[in-house]
């Protein structure tokens, strides 16, 4: 992925040095309030690691500020701008109304949110009430190292499919279905949780498809890494690692087939319409 040279966003907002590590969230396992931020936040994630949890596979981050750290932010602020660029570019054309941004809070170690207490053991996540995304850049390392989806685009994919969680909230999706999740039993609220991240994927896949129309910034391959990266964070291909039985109807977040066939469907044919997971027979 082509990004070095290109302007950072101004959504960012770094708390890496600011005293977030240790506020609220207890690292390392899953007890305590650790548990409790995983079950707090799981509910907005966009990528769910707790089958991992059990295992003690997830590190934390933490410690000084690195150089593949700071180069690791001046990426995401790069992928972030280019994401506000697209999406107010699609909002403007395809619905005709304008685009608000989301923020995106980098942390390393542990942080809070309006959502719940965040760590890098749960992974990116969007936080509706503050419209902001939570991301430790260490979780780029487990992406690639623990999850086995290394690659650029494969980590600027991740960052996409939070925003397209804002996307979703600026659409008046997001919260109609939470709403409905919060009336609805176990298997329904799940089921809905699915089709939510699917649309997101295939949201990602538009970002892709635009990436490339207007700044060229693909290179070969890519698409391959975020094809990888969406298998490798499925629901069945995570419960399976962690050594579990594949159980359906406990999925939050699709399957590898599923994630994988809705970015391509957004890759494909770039328009919103196409993403609407929640009219599918099949998703």
């Amino acid at each position: 992925m082509k990004w070095r040279g290109r302007r950072g966003s101004g959504n960012i907002i770094d708390r890496r040095r600011a005293g977030g590590r240790g506020r609220g969230v207890a690292v390392g396992g899953a007890g305590g309030f650790g548990l409790l931020a995983i079950v707090v936040v799981g509910y907005f994630l966009g990528v769910d690691l707790t089958p991992l949890l059990d295992d003690g596979q997830m590190q934390t981050g933490g410690g000084e500020i690195t150089a593949a750290d700071e180069e690791a932010a001046q990426f995401v602020s790069v992928t972030l701008a280019d994401t506000e660029e697209i999406w107010t570019d699609i909002f403007a054309n395809e619905l005709d109304r304008s685009y608000d941004p989301a923020e995106l809070v980098l942390f390393k170690g542990a942080t809070q949110s309006a959502c719940g207490g965040a760590s890098a053991a749960t992974g990116p996540f969007y936080c509706p009430p503050e419209e902001r995304i939570f991301l430790d850049t260490g979780f780029f390392t487990t992406l690639e190292r623990q999850l086995g989806a290394g690659g650029d685009f494969a980590a600027a994919y991740v960052v996409a499919h939070e925003v397209a969680h804002h996307v979703q909230n600026e659409l008046g999706v997001l919260g109609e279905i939470n709403a409905v999740r919060s009336r609805s039993d176990e298997a329904t609220s799940n089921a809905l949780s699915v089709r939510i991240e699917l649309q997101a994927d295939c949201f990602s896949g538009i970002w892709a498809r635009s990436a490339e129309a207007m700044f060229g910034s693909l290179e070969p391959g890519d698409i391959e890494e975020a094809m990888n990266a969406a298998a490798r964070i499925g629901d069945d291909t995570l419960q399976r690692e962690a050594g579990r039985t594949v159980r359906p109807d406990s999925f939050t977040h699709g399957t590898s087939e599923q994630r994988q066939r809705w970015f391509a469907t957004g890759y494909q044919q770039g328009s919103i319409a196409a993403c609407d997971t929640f009219a599918a027979d099949r998703i």
